[in-house]
């Protein structure tokens, strides 16, 4: 996935979309540093209500379950997993 300057899209937007609508993929960087991916549109592929019925009621592995359990109990809830340390 090759880098795309945030000057370069916008001094050639036509023929950067022209590529991206033909299958390339870009990292959009400012400064240096990847802030976006720009690439081909898909479009959402719709699964069928029974589909998703039948992949919920399909029990879930126990040792995944006690996994999960075992995490979230050992979480500490005053840190907020997502701010920088």
């Amino acid at each position: 996935m090759p880098d795309l300057p945030q000057r370069e899209l916008r001094n050639d937007i036509s023929r950067v979309l022209r590529a991206a609508e033909a299958g390339a993929v870009y990292t959009v960087t400012v400064d240096g540093r990847p802030v976006a991916e720009l690439g081909p549109h898909r479009p959402r592929q719709w699964i069928r209500s029974d589909h998703v019925v039948a992949v919920l009621a399909t029990p879930t592995a126990p040792a995944l379950l006690d996994d999960v359990i075992a995490r979230d109990l050992d979480a500490d809830l005053d840190q907020d997993p997502w701010l920088p340390r």
